[in-house]
């Protein structure tokens, strides 16, 4: 049977199809009149910027999200349900066909279907909830995990308030043999005369002989057994080698967002909060830790011990945590409290960064938030088997190891920039998530959105050098502005009803957006007002939760503003404008629209009307008080010689110019009139009209051009995001075509590449560093004699043993370089690359080797990395990374699909739909194509499996497509006459054969 989620599928696909019909090539004045005339036809958390950069450089496909949101079911027309049917051979030969449930009961779930009294919708309508009659105040939990049959023992007495009469209690669990369960009630001890389980909203009724009043309390008591399971999800086994070489285990938790389910029978939603103590029972000679500090430890016989932990505040099921293992810490007194870091074995050696970046952090946030940690100590942990990149369990932190532990012998700039952002991340949601929390999941912004911008602003206090904020606009904002520029994107307060959507929300409109407007407002405040309101919202809701209206309240308060009425459209609507700027004499005039990819906004998609804020930036200064909610507005300047709208990029829009306004920005840029952000937001705005039709990629291609002599690595970055951005798209084009490209990539990055070198001096400037690496990887991933010839040498002496022969801001450039252009296309270079990640020094230089693996074109080394991507040797958690390569060319990207369809089902088992990581694996290889008809193929492959919780991924993949395949069929003999009148492409070449 099909499901709904396979149908809403069914119709994004259909609908992306349909809009896929050419359009006539427009002029800039055309553009802009399609934007106002009806059209005829209608988503790893995060990387840094200069990994972005990098990928882009060495022709690596669009940003592929960690995890992604689903899609609104409709019903299909004929004619899209007979586009979905069609099995007509395909045109391209890339593509290669290949050949527990009961009824819901109203009593034990409540779905809300009331509209509210304004008669707007409820945004709880629908909602998969537990019922209201019973409230979890405290739980006493008794925990005992077993290594050998991966299990684990439990008991778990909740106090509950009893709200309304009843006489049934209902909790959520999920893979949990319940043995009993009784209730305290009264004075008496109740056994359940029913218990029935609802597999589909996975919650367990439990029914007893008596009434239960309102205002009363009881005390439910149930014992379990659960499965210490190896999904990265609830309370799950991790494997890793000790020095021996022998596998050992430890039991860790990740109960985000609906997991805390598998591993204790729960209340498990945000806003039942409830304190919790909890006790471990393990081996003697085993570390156990959970949220609190240590209450006392006793004897429990046979070798084995009880931990019993001091008692937490009041908090949300999915911060709940504990692990048990073999681990050595490391700690810092730097902090008024003990902060420390724990590993397996040998790896604590590593920690001396991130104590001091968490130390630092924790002081500055207490001042900032001028609000005292609450908890007794901070614990950050690293885990071998992580889904995400870390997760802010109050107290007891869990990391990847890589985005934990730093060596600063072996790690490139890229990696410690990372690590400081998320160990800022998570620690900011110590308040932001934990002390003051969402009342539900479509409030998820307001735990990640915040968290991502106090992790750049902490970042800015510590670390000036990094230029943070320069480097935001090409990465949090490019982030943002890149999935919500896609139909299938969603407001960042998008209404959740179900657990199978949760996950897929934890993507770039709650993370990057969400800290994107929260920057945009705190521009247009001021951050010294901003940070005043966030400490007013943090105050009057501790301990508590909240919706997105109490922030705008609390900020509203600080400042004196109404900031909910300029940012409730930012936040409940779907998308952001493109701004179009037309001038007439000393007037300029605005008018905003909404932006799609695919430029082809139908007039219902274009009724919203954002609150704009300008930021006027002229030779005076920037005027951050200039706003406007119409669709047209107009103003006066008193020199337009030279303006600039969206000033440092802090706005979320894209700017379109004039071409001769386009033109004198090219030449301010050059003249020092525009800031780093301006300049990079100049950039990514040409790139992002140019992609969907609003300007040509020619216009484009000489606005880049006229940066040669740029010298700012974060406008480098966008450089190389843009040009890789082209030849993603191009990526199935003639390879005339496809060299061309590289070659004007070369002419870009080689000049600079020998200008500024790529030799690493100790103490250098770590922006030059990364800007030295971003050269070499743009000259030398796109043929440059010189920098191939330097990088082979560097590989030799590698392979000769001489682990240090390669700085590692350019090892995985290194690495790419030498698999394409090592003889029969990098046929022996694979091994020693395979060989670099099975004997890393550790586990960063182990990932960047099985990143740039699949970087070889040879038939079999793509063969043999796919395969390699689902051997024993690649833990579950990494095997996007050997993906990631295989797809940034030609014939990986053909492989890889070949390789998804053969592998689908094991695909689904190692990466269960309720974990995010599916979701971007689906993306990954079906993102990369750029036609109809591939996406044709892609739609049939999946128009009757089930798609549930990876559907809004899928849907945001064909986005993309169908975005590339019309940027293709009107740019493409654009694209061709500018490569030919710059000396890249042959005059005498004919286009591609029909």
């Amino acid at each position: 049977m099909r499901t709904a989620s396979s149908s809403a599928l069914r119709t994004a696909i259909t609908r992306s199809l349909v809009r896929l019909q050419p359009r006539p090539r427009l002029s800039y004045p055309s553009a802009v009149r399609a934007l106002s005339s009806p059209l005829p036809i209608r988503s790893v958390r995060g990387a840094t910027s200069s990994y972005r950069a990098l990928s882009t450089a060495v022709e690596a496909p669009t940003t592929i999200h960690t995890t992604t949101p689903t899609y609104p079911a409709s019903s299909l027309s004929s004619s899209s349900q007979s586009i979905l049917r069609s099995s007509r051979p395909l045109g391209i030969r890339s593509i290669r066909p290949r050949n527990f449930t009961r009824a819901c009961s109203c009593g034990r779930m409540r779905h809300y279907d009331s509209e509210g009294a304004s008669g707007s919708m409820d945004i709880t309508q629908g909602r998969e909830v537990l019922p209201t009659n019973i409230k979890p105040t405290h739980y006493d939990l008794a925990i005992e995990p077993n290594f050998k049959d991966f299990t684990f023992d439990g008991t778990v007495a909740i106090d509950l308030d009893v709200v309304e009469d009843t006489t049934s209690v209902s909790v959520n669990s999920l893979e949990i043999d319940i043995k009993e369960a009784t209730l305290e009630y009264g004075g008496k001890t109740l056994k359940s005369e029913s218990h029935d389980y609802n597999k589909e909203i996975q919650t367990d009724q439990f029914t007893f002989g008596e009434s239960l009043t309102a205002g009363s309390k009881g005390k439910l008591t149930i014992k379990f057994v659960g499965q210490l399971n190896d999904k990265m999800a609830g309370f799950y086994r991790s494997s890793y080698k000790d020095d021996k070489g022998e596998t050992k285990y430890l039991a860790t938790s990740q109960m985000e967002p609906t997991d805390a389910r598998r591993a204790v029978p729960c209340f498990d939603q945000p806003d039942l909060k409830a304190s919790w103590t909890v006790s471990i029972t393990a081996d003697k000679e085993l570390t156990c830790l959970s949220n609190m500090d240590v209450d006392c430890e006793n004897d429990a016989g046979d070798g084995k011990k009880t931990v019993k932990f001091n008692k937490t505040p009041v908090m949300s099921t999915y911060l709940l945590a504990f692990i048990v293992g073999d681990l050595r810490y490391k700690e810092t007194n730097d902090f008024r409290l003990p902060i420390r870091v724990y590993t397996t074995p040998g790896n604590e050696q590593y920690a001396d960064f991130s104590l001091d970046v968490a130390a630092k952090t924790l002081k500055f946030y207490e001042e900032e938030f001028q609000s005292p940690y609450p908890l007794p100590k901070m614990d950050m942990v690293a885990i071998p088997d992580f889904s995400a990149g870390a997760m802010e369990n109050w107290g007891l932190v869990t990391y990847r190891i890589v985005d934990l532990l730093y060596d600063p012998k072996t790690a490139s700039v890229d990696r410690k920039q990372r690590i400081a952002e998320v160990v800022q991340h998570e620690l900011a949601h110590q308040w932001f998530g934990n002390l003051v929390t969402m009342d539900f999941w479509e409030g998820l912004w307001l735990n990640e959105g915040f968290a991502t911008w106090m992790s750049w602003y902490s970042s800015n206090k510590f670390f000036p050098e990094w230029k943070v904020w320069e480097t935001y606009v090409v990465d949090n904002l490019s982030s943002a502005l890149s999935l919500d520029g896609l139909r299938s994107s969603h407001p960042i307060e998008v209404p959740v009803k179900k657990v199978a959507e949760i996950n897929q929300i934890f993507d770039s409109i709650s993370y990057a957006k969400g800290s994107s407007i929260l920057r945009m407002v705190s521009k247009y405040l001021g951050e010294d007002v901003f940070m005043e309101g966030i400490r007013k919202y943090l105050k009057k809701h501790a301990y508590g939760n909240t919706q997105t209206t109490d922030l705008w309240a609390a900020l509203s308060e600080a400042s004196g503003k109404d900031v909910e009425g300029a940012m409730k459209t930012w936040t409940k609507k779907i998308g952001y404008p493109v701004v179009t700027v037309t001038e007439d004499g000393n007037k300029l005039h605005f008018k905003q629209n909404r932006y799609l990819k695919t430029a082809d906004v139908k007039p219902e998609e274009d009724e919203t009307l954002w609150p704009i804020f300008v930021a006027l930036k002229t030779k005076e200064g920037v005027d951050e008080e200039i706003t406007f909610s119409e669709r047209e507005y107009t103003m006066e300047i008193k020199d337009t010689e030279f303006f600039k709208i969206n000033a440092d990029q802090s706005n979320v829009y894209r700017t379109l110019y004039t071409p001769e306004r386009l033109k004198k920005l090219g030449e301010a840029a050059k003249s020092g009139l525009l800031s780093v952000e301006d300049r990079a937001g100049m950039l990514g705005d040409a790139g992002a009209l140019a992609m969907s039709g609003y300007q040509k990629t020619s216009a484009l291609f000489d606005l880049i051009s006229g940066f040669k002599e740029e010298d700012n690595y974060i406008v480098w970055s966008e450089i190389s995001t843009r040009i890789g951005a082209v030849k993603n798209a191009w990526l199935f084009a003639p390879e005339e075509e496809r060299e061309a490209l590289k070659k004007f990539h070369c002419d870009m990055f080689a000049p600079l590449a020998h200008r500024i070198g790529w030799e690493f001096k100790e103490g250098e400037d770590e922006i030059l560093q990364q800007l030295k690496s971003l050269a070499f990887a743009g000259a030398g991933m796109n043929g440059d004699p010189e920098v191939v010839k330097a990088a082979m040498e560097m590989f030799k002496k590698f392979e000769a043993g001489d682990h240090d022969a390669i700085n590692p801001n350019i090892r995985g450039p290194v690495y790419g370089i030498a698999l394409q252009n090592g003889e029969n296309e990098g046929e022996k270079e694979w091994e020693v690359v395979l060989n670099a990640y099975r004997n890393g020094r550790n586990n960063d230089e182990k990932n960047v080797a099985l990143r740039w693996l699949g970087r070889s074109k040879n038939p079999q080394n793509i063969k043999k990395t796919l395969q390699f991507a689902l051997s024993n040797e690649v833990k579950d958690q990494d095997i996007y990374q050997p993906i990631s390569g295989v797809r940034a060319h030609r014939p990986g990207s053909e492989e890889l699909w070949s390789w998804f369809q053969t592998n689908y089902d094991l695909l689904i088992k190692k990466l269960p739909p309720g974990l995010s990581m599916l979701g971007s694996v689906v993306s990954m290889c079906t993102s990369n194509f750029a036609s109809r008809e591939q996406a044709e193929e892609v739609g049939r492959f999946f128009k009757d499996k089930d798609t549930k919780g990876f559907d809004r991924a899928l849907a945001q993949s064909l986005d993309t497509v169908m975005a590339k395949a019309s940027w293709i069929e009107r740019d493409s003999k654009d694209v061709e006459e500018w490569l030919k009148s710059n000396g890249y492409l042959s005059e005498g070449y004919k286009g591609p054969k029909l």
